[in-house]
């Protein structure tokens, strides 16, 4: 019996490759049920900004006419060739539009791919199209962008998370098997925790970042979007490794054994036992809601009862993280985002009365461009690196950065990884904290130290607190991704060990959405 649109889409990425190896499938029908899927309910979710329906099937048909074709043509094709995957839209696409979820590229057409796209052209998955973010990524809900906000599959009255909410969305409501993502401090990680899928912040470095726009730039990392840890790890395979076009981009010497690691077989793990595990101290407690302290310790007693060993460690820096990402953050972003100034490129505003002076269509067009937002963010970030205060704030935020590095570093010493909470609630009510940002903020204290010391992460479902997904975090030292993979992929395992299909089959607004 063929299997069915609403079937296919319901695949891992993993067994989409192999019945596509097989011939079971052809990488045009799996593209065009996902279409389909977009066609259906993305006019609510809103996870994508543009669909590219004709491009993803012409690379479908040609990579089933390399397959049909057989012989070494069919031989050299990438495990992932066929599989569709969607892109957040900070990822410049060439022949897409690339907007940053903000007005001020609104139609903006890149002249050139991101290192990241061209690895996935290479591979030739078909890209279903550009995904929705919080403007220039600065957010956590998805709702700052110029295109409305994305909603969550599995409450459409709540935020997917955010900054790319659009790409974690896309993936819970089966609209894209994989996606990509950014995490500058924690726009992965906190969507996969809200919306029950995988994501991945790769070590700084340990992807490039050539063509994604950048938001704040010692922090910014590409990474992952998946239903599974192996997805996500098959995904991370592929877009890994060095780029001369990159000056922050890690050598694969740097690695331990001097090459990166196979992540899709860390992640086949089938035990903790051994592997030390450090609580942290500081993230969890005040501030976390009882479900979600509820499903971290369920994990806990997991991982203890199959054989890891479970230690709390202690990173008292780590309480001054939000303060400091938010000083250096918006610091950096100010210095980046000067570049829209209506004379390059982008949009251009004309001042509606008065002398047409560079300084006054400038005025109009970021007034006109930005949302309120980046305007709060370039403004806190100007003020911060201005004459007098520069030491007083961003020095000072700097320190503690360093500061949060060496707590990792004696963290390490006693833990393999760490684990803690993705995110201290469930996704909350669209517009709940729109008029507070320092709430929204919030959001991210679990997430941002790994982004000041540059280490990678992973959120991993643990489960529902109030019929909501709730995620656990893995953080691992630089350039030991495969850890992360390793521990996720073992407590995904503990918590399918049942006769219940996995969280992210059980996504209940979907029949909601399409009814």
């Amino acid at each position: 019996m063929a299997p069915t649109p609403d079937s296919l889409i319901r695949l891992t990425a993993a067994q989409m490759s192999a019945k596509l190896r097989t011939g079971e499938i052809t990488s045009v029908e799996l593209t065009q049920a996902h279409l389909d899927r977009i066609g259906a309910v993305d006019e609510t979710i809103n996870a994508f900004i543009h669909v590219s329906g004709d491009e993803a099937l012409q690379t479908a048909a040609a990579v089933d006419a390399s397959r049909a074709a057989g012989g070494a043509e069919a031989e050299q094709l990438h495990p992932l060739a066929g599989v569709p995957i969607a892109i957040k839209d900070l990822i410049v696409t060439k022949g897409q539009p690339t907007t940053a979820g903000s007005k001020m590229l609104q139609g903006w057409m890149s002249p050139y791919d991101a290192t990241v796209v061209e690895k996935i052209r290479t591979a030739r998955m078909p890209i279903l199209g550009k995904t929705n973010l919080d403007e220039f990524a600065m957010g956590s809900s998805t709702e700052h962008s110029a295109y409305g906000p994305t909603r969550n599959p599995w409450d459409i009255t709540r935020i997917p998370g955010g900054s790319g909410g659009g790409s974690a969305a896309a993936v819970a409501a089966f609209e894209a098997p994989l996606a990509l993502g950014t995490d500058t401090g924690g726009s992965i990680r906190q969507p996969g925790a809200v919306t029950g899928t995988v994501g991945t912040k790769p070590t700084y470095g340990g992807v490039s970042r050539y063509g994604a726009i950048a938001m704040a730039s010692s922090l910014d990392q590409i990474g992952p979007v998946a239903r599974t840890v192996e997805d996500a790890a098959l995904l991370h395979d592929l877009i890994a490794g060095h780029d001369e076009k990159d000056s922050t981009s890690l050598a694969e010497a740097e690695y331990p054994e001097g090459r990166i690691p196979s992540f899709a077989e860390a992640a086949t793990t089938k035990n903790v036992a051994g592997l030390r595990i450090g609580v942290i101290k500081q993230l969890q407690g005040s501030g976390y809601q009882a479900g979600v302290l509820s499903r971290f310790q369920e994990a806990l007693d997991q991982l203890r009862d199959n054989g890891a060993e479970i230690v709390e460690v202690d990173c008292p820096s780590f309480d001054y993280a939000l303060g400091a990402y938010y000083l250096i953050m918006p610091s950096e972003a100010s210095s980046n985002l000067a570049r829209y100034d209506g004379v390059r490129y982008g949009t251009r505003v004309l001042p509606e009365s008065g002398p047409m002076t560079i300084e006054r269509v400038m005025g109009a067009t970021r007034a006109a461009g930005f949302g309120d937002e980046v305007k709060r963010r370039i403004i806190l970030g100007t003020y911060a690196l201005s004459a007098g205060y520069y030491d007083a704030y961003y020095g000072s935020a700097q320190k503690i950065r360093t500061l949060i590095q060496r707590d990792f570093e004696a963290a390490f010493e006693r833990a393999d990884v760490l684990v803690s909470p993705t995110s201290p609630t469930v996704a909350f009510p669209l517009e709940d904290k729109l008029d507070d940002p320092l709430a929204m903020y919030l959001n991210d204290v679990a997430t941002i130290p790994a982004n000041l010391a540059g280490i990678p992460g992973i959120s991993v479902p643990g489960g529902l607190s109030e019929g909501l997904p709730v995620g656990i975090q893995f953080l691992a030292p630089a350039k030991e991704d495969a850890r992360v993979y390793r521990a996720a992929a073992a407590l995904e395992r503990l918590l399918n060990d049942n006769d219940e299909p996995p969280l992210w089959a059980q996504v209940p607004a979907l029949e909601e959405v399409t009814r």
